[in-house]
């Protein structure tokens, strides 16, 4: 009788917590940033090492990656969750999260920028013929793994971190990259347009960070024209259900870089 009782105690939980995620609204958020300036040629990078292999790549500095049009890659966009805030809830379709790659390929990380929610599986992969090591700087839980050809090693990080980590490769001293860790999975990084999505967003007030690796914190910006000043990077937006939160072009003066 106690066993069927708790059956019955875990199905009601069950029936609760589907009800609860089901009267939460939904919204989402998108955007397209700007390089607002000449956008700038690609600088070559001097390879010192294993050059018969990298030599060939055509490799060039990815910090500050600007299309014809202007549109600005790997601005990071995150939900900010301060000292004693209180995490979004998470939608239940981004309940599982897939694991996430970040590869060393051709010498240099793809994707430059990877975001990961704690918990989630990251694979730190060399799909290389050579040797690389995936060196992390995280402040919770830094890593540093040798990566032979061919290697797949699977992390977990067990806390946020509060920035960007840097990730480099000390065998070949040009490779930088970015791993974003977080508490919940409400992240994006703008891509070679620009532009950017964050769907399933619990509505309500919610504080939005914008950082590029170049830049830092993204604090002056342009919006319709007009000159916006974000603390920090950072700019309380409100999520409504339902509905698409669009800023629109996000201009970014190229002092800022």
């Amino acid at each position: 009788m106690r066993r069927i009782h708790l059956l019955f105690a875990s199905l009601a939980l069950t029936v609760l917590m589907s009800g609860v995620a089901d009267a939460q609204g939904w919204g989402s958020i998108k955007g397209r940033f700007i390089y607002d300036g000449k956008p700038p040629a690609p600088q070559p990078i001097a390879v010192t090492k294993d050059q018969q292999f990298c030599g060939d790549k055509k490799l060039v500095d990815e910090s500050l990656v600007v299309d014809a049009k202007g549109g600005l890659k790997n601005v990071i966009v995150y939900i900010y969750v301060g000292p004693g805030d209180t995490a979004p809830q998470v939608h239940p379709d981004l309940a599982k999260q897939a694991p996430v790659t970040f590869d060393n390929k051709n010498c240099r990380f793809d994707p430059r920028v990877a975001t990961v929610q704690t918990g989630q599986t990251l694979i730190l992969s060399n799909s290389d013929p050579i040797a690389h090591n995936t060196k992390v700087d995280a402040f919770n839980q830094p890593i540093n793994p040798l990566l032979p050809p061919g290697a797949k090693l699977p992390q977990k990080f067990t806390a946020p971190e509060r920035l960007p980590a840097r990730a480099s490769c000390s065998i070949h001293p040009w490779m930088t990259g970015w791993i974003v860790v977080k508490e919940h999975p409400y992240m994006a990084v703008t891509d070679e347009n620009g532009e950017f999505e964050i769907k399933n967003i619990p509505e309500g007030n919610w504080t939005f960070q914008f950082w590029h690796e170049k830049a830092g914190y993204l604090d002056t910006v342009s919006m319709n024209g007009k000159s916006v000043e974000w603390k920090r990077g950072r700019v309380e937006l409100n999520i409504k259900d339902k509905a698409a939160l669009n800023l629109g072009e996000v201009k970014v003066p190229a002092a800022a870089f």
